[in-house]
């Protein structure tokens, strides 16, 4: 039960939500039960079939409607009598500026990736409302305070960026089961059922026409005369043998790497090649979109089974056969889908005979999927914590009960009956460019990079803004959003300028003043000139560094990385984490060393032996903090 200043404090409270998946259907519920009286809820997304096993605010009726209204309307039915509005839209809408976050007493977040994340905390920075952030996976969570001056804010510690793989090592060196994931989704399955005029790196001449010079036909392109069982096989014999054999002819490539092996169709399904793959007409399910399956016309049921070669090869011709017979009306448009479960049994089928073809172990459409859909898989018990905890901090935050705040940890393995771990939160970072306006540091080529460029690789990628304003010195280079028709035209073509060729010419020394008017954020970046980059390590051409690590841990030596760098034209991004190579957004946090109290310290005793400890957010991101828990240290709010 609330003390009764609490209770004080819950009545007169006008709190913000953003998020009513996971953690948000927990937290509206606990916030209503708890006696908030006037909650405001954001979130874009429709509710899909998936998650209906944690999100226990909707049904299988709720299907395809808005999370935030079918939350809200469930709510109401045991808590009538309270205000709750919801927004069906994405939090970076115009619409949800400054002023809008200024009427909330606390911003709650229950996100489920890094962009919105930083630009919540922009927002509420530029508010000055308190922001309570959280995350959940498996057994695994974290809540989070951020207060303006007092505590850090969401982005005073380094995020770091998406791995990225060099385009090379995806198309010809595999080494890992992810790499052969990534080409499936983002290459194949790009070529063969998305936009046509994408770019990409898979080789789409034939060995018939490699002696030419001549344009040829994209091998990948059907005939509409074609046989669509031979247009599968020639697809299969072109992407895991002749282009296998393609790059085994360059010797140099496998002097210190195990050779790839050729898989041709003829030889897997020797003894299938007069019949056809599967029984569509028995087997296959119902033919509305989604409900097509390579399994069901093939007899196949167990997602958990690791399929041999020639299981992968049958429901990749199956997948293939499916998609330009029964949706052919979507190809050309479509982009993968984790709940599309022909897109998964495809690229899961790919994936694991172009494994089989370099050595890597095959794995089953259950792991398959999870890592092409960046899934870690959620525990409904977990999220329902963490929205208490969520609750009790914002309880905290209205009293201004600053000695109190606490940054909660939950374990997956807890000892002496610590299951719950606090920290005390940390105050603000002084070299952080968000909430200490620190400049940053950008190496650039001035000479070869466009301002293009540095917008879409920087600006927006790594810095998160939406609608950017560059100036340098006192001349606009640039502005995105609401701009009179004559400007546009010079912005535009300023884009397309080298640096050192702009109108107020940026080389080594300009500092560029950066500026998102939504967010309120202003960010200085001092340009230095380099003239090579390493392809491999650097493959965006530019290197932002200035997220200096705080003082107070000497011991971390890992390197700063940016935020959520996205993918440039000479990598594919991808992330893993350490187990089973599953693929995950990662955002962490900095080590950080435990209370001093003896039952903490047991606790840490006890997870020790783990080589890290992963805290997650919402859904599918994921938070690894490197290191044991007894590297974790206690720094007290001045």
């Amino acid at each position: 039960m609330a003390s009764p200043p609490q209770t004080s404090v819950i009545k007169g409270a006008k709190v913000l939500m953003v998020g009513a998946g996971g953690i948000g259907c927990e937290l509206l519920k606990t916030l209503a039960l708890s006696g908030f009286p006037d909650i405001h809820i954001i979130d874009m997304d429709t509710i899909e079939v998936s998650n209906l096993n944690r999100q226990f605010l909707f049904r299988q009726s709720h299907v395809g409607q808005s999370k935030a209204k079918v939350a809200r309307d469930a709510v109401l039915k045991f808590r009538p009598y309270i205000n709750i509005t919801p927004y069906h839209a994405n939090v970076k809408d115009p619409e949800f500026n400054v002023d809008f976050f200024k009427q909330f007493n606390v911003v709650l977040n229950g996100l489920d990736n890094l962009d919105a994340r930083r630009h919540v905390n922009r927002l509420c920075l530029a508010a000055n409302v308190p922001l309570v952030e959280s995350g959940t996976t498996g057994f695994l969570g974290q809540v989070t305070v951020h207060v303006k001056g007092k505590t850090e804010c969401y982005e005073c510690q380094p995020k770091p960026a998406p791995k990225t793989y060099p385009v090379c090592t995806i198309t010809s060196t595999p080494s890992k089961f992810v790499h052969c994931i990534v080409w499936a989704k983002d290459l194949l399955f790009a070529k063969l059922f998305g936009d046509k005029n994408q770019d990409n790196d898979l080789n789409v001449r034939s060995s018939d026409a490699a002696s030419s010079s001549e344009n040829v036909e994209d091998v990948f392109e059907w005939r509409k005369d074609e046989d669509i069982d031979q247009y599968g096989k020639k697809i299969f014999d072109h992407v895991f043998g002749y282009n296998i054999e393609l790059a085994l002819s360059n010797e140099e490539t496998w002097k210190n790497r195990n050779r790839p092996k050729p898989i041709y169709s003829k030889v897997v399904l020797s003894d299938e090649l007069a019949q056809p793959n599967g029984n569509l007409e028995k087997n296959c399910a119902s033919d509305d979109g989604l409900s097509v399956s390579a399994m069901a016309s093939l007899g196949m049921k167990n997602p958990q089974d690791i399929w041999s070669l020639k299981e992968n090869s049958r429901v990749f011709l199956e997948a293939l056969r499916l998609f330009f017979t029964k949706r052919e009306n979507v190809i050309g448009n479509l982009s993968f889908d984790k709940d599309d479960q022909l897109a998964v049994e495809f690229v899961t089928a790919a994936a694991n005979i172009r494994a089989a073809s370099f050595g890597i172990p095959l794995h089953s459409l259950f792991e398959a999927k999870g890592i092409a859909g960046n899934i870690v898989h959620a525990v409904a018990t977990t999220n329902a914590v963490i929205a208490g905890l969520i609750v009790i901090e914002a309880i905290k935050v209205l009293q201004n009960d600053i000695k109190n705040y606490r940054m909660t940890y939950c374990l997956e393995h807890p000892s002496r009956n610590i299951l719950l771990m606090p920290v005390e939160p940390f105050e603000p970072n002084k070299s952080c460019y968000v909430c200490s306006e620190t400049p940053l540091s950008l190496e650039i080529n001035t000479n070869r990079s466009k301002l293009k460029d540095f917008v879409e690789k920087i600006v927006k990628a790594k810095l998160g803004m939406n609608l950017p304003l560059i100036m340098c010195a006192s001349n606009l280079l640039y502005e995105a959003g609401d701009v009179e028709e004559d400007m546009v035209a010079i912005y535009e073509a300023n884009l397309e300028k080298v640096l050192a060729e702009l109108p107020s010419p940026v080389t080594g020394g300009t500092m560029l003043t950066v500026e998102d008017m939504q967010q309120e954020f202003v960010c200085n970046i001092n340009i230095k000139h380099r003239e090579e980059f390493d392809e491999e390590k650097e493959p965006d051409g530019m290197v932002l560094s200035g997220w200096t690590q705080p003082v107070s841990a000497p011991e971390n030596k890992d390197k700063s990385v940016g935020n959520g760098a996205g993918p440039s034209d000479a990598s594919i991004t991808a992330v893993e984490s350490e187990k089973d190579d599953e693929v995950t957004i990662v955002s962490t946090l900095k080590k950080r060393k435990l209370p001093d109290e003896s039952d903490i310290s047991n606790a840490a005793d006890e997870t020790k032996h783990h080589k890290q400890l992963q805290v997650i957010d919402d859904e599918d991101d994921l938070v690894v903090l490197d290191g044991d828990l007894d590297s974790f240290k206690k720094r007290r709010l001045s």
